[in-house]
């Protein structure tokens, strides 16, 4: 085959994949979505996973569960070692009550006996002693309420230990649910119910097909004339020959050049330095992820 018919078959190859009935487009690439993996947050069996592949999800919805039974059992033992830790608290006030009354008994008899001492019916030893009694009893109450108060506060450190088991379980069977983190269509799915998931494995893939990018790469020239955020014209394959065109938003230019991917061009358009950019499109549902697009950069 001639050279010039090798040139000229390129040429058409090239204006096939860019041209348009009212000129070149600007830049072509390929439609993709953001897409996030839904991982396992716990082990065990799942016991439920309610969606299947193109079924759509919301944002926060739980959409499975794993096995919890373990955990549920271990926070049962928690509770009832965390009731029978309440049990040996002391009430301060109660055990103390004897020595206080003992106390105030004690009292009236000073009180009684200093009258009788000033009537010159008592002694004054009689009134030291009571006083010494008094002074006796009160230092037992502040060692008993001193030795209860510590009691307490052993019992609260307990309380306090296992009620953090307790949360740590709580949060541990959160994790049990299987949610998804953002709206989107389920993409694929890699485990079913009675499988064994391992913490960090992965069960569903989620993306936003509503909302498309296309991800394309310009030259330097054609980078110069694009902005974030500029509204650009963008095109999608409509059947054998037929193209839909979309309004897209320029939401991301990369600031370092790089070649051009083997998928996208001729083998010569390849060897040339692009800018990658990404055209945010809203998805009417024709748009899939892998298909080729175009852009226009249209005039203001």
């Amino acid at each position: 085959m001639k050279p010039s018919t090798i040139l000229a078959l390129c040429i058409a190859a090239v204006a096939s994949a860019c041209g348009k009935d009212d000129g070149e487009c600007d830049a072509s690439g390929v439609f993709e979505t953001t897409e996030v993996t839904i991982s396992a947050r716990a082990s065990g069996e799942i016991v439920r996973l309610d969606v299947e592949e193109g079924s759509d999800v919301r944002a926060g919805q739980a959409v499975g569960l794993i096995d919890t039974v373990q955990l549920s059992l271990k926070r049962a033992e928690l509770l009832a070692t965390l009731r029978a830790t309440g049990s040996r608290r002391y009430d301060v006030a109660r055990q103390v009550a004897a020595l206080r009354q003992e106390i105030a008994t004690q009292r009236r008899e000073r009180n009684r006996f200093e009258k009788l001492v000033a009537a010159n019916a008592a002694t004054a030893k009689q009134t030291d002693d009571i006083d010494a009694a008094i002074a006796r009893l009160t230092k037992q109450l502040e060692a008993q309420q001193e030795t209860l108060n510590k009691a307490n506060q052993g019992v609260s450190a307990q309380a306090e230990a296992i009620e953090a088991q307790l949360a740590q379980v709580d949060y541990r069977i959160g994790q049990c649910a299987i949610v998804s983190p953002v709206g989107g269509t389920v993409l694929a799915k890699y485990a079913e119910r009675g499988e064994l998931a391992a913490e960090g494995r992965s069960l569903l893939l989620v993306g936003d097909l509503k909302r498309m990018r296309l991800r394309a790469y310009v030259d330097a020239p054609t980078l110069t004339r694009l902005k974030i955020g500029q509204q650009v014209a963008v095109y999608a394959d409509d059947g054998e020959d037929g193209r839909r065109e979309y309004r897209g938003r320029i939401e991301w230019i990369s600031d370092k050049a790089e070649f051009t991917p083997k998928t996208i061009q001729t083998r010569d358009e390849r060897a040339n330095l692009v800018y990658a950019v990404k055209v945010a499109v809203q998805n009417d549902g024709f748009i899939k992820r892998g298909m080729y697009g175009e852009m226009k950069v249209t005039e203001n």
